[in-house]
């Protein structure tokens, strides 16, 4: 894997990533690959915002409620087949797997990551 060209601190400051936690999570039937529909809580600030995520290799419904996750809060909004995502869950990728990014202790909804 080649690593990227360098960034600068202001590109990286431009970008909002906040801890949130899973409040619902479906199957995302309209998907042309294989993902879930989640609802994040990111506290009072944020709000709840929506996703779409490859994730269903490693993980399943029931176990993603209540997961905190980070995720980048300021993207625009991308039209997904019939849905809307508001933010992007992180994670790291290895070929069709995706193991979600989360911080190791239970930390308030909304915190920034820096």
């Amino acid at each position: 894997m080649t690593q990227k060209a360098p960034i600068s601190w202001e590109d990286f400051n431009k970008i909002d990533m906040r801890v949130g936690t899973v409040i619902s999570a479906s199957p995302f039937e309209k998907a042309h690959k294989p993902a879930y529909q989640l609802s994040i809580d990111f506290g009072a600030e944020i709000g709840i915002k929506k996703t779409s995520a490859q994730i269903t290799k490693l993980y399943n419904v029931e176990e993603l409620i209540g997961k905190k996750v980070v995720a980048v809060v300021n993207f625009p909004p991308k039209q997904i087949a019939n849905f809307m995502s508001e933010c992007l869950i992180l994670g790291t990728v290895n070929g069709t797997e995706v193991s979600l990014l989360q911080p190791n202790h239970d930390v308030e909804n909304g915190l920034r990551i820096s």
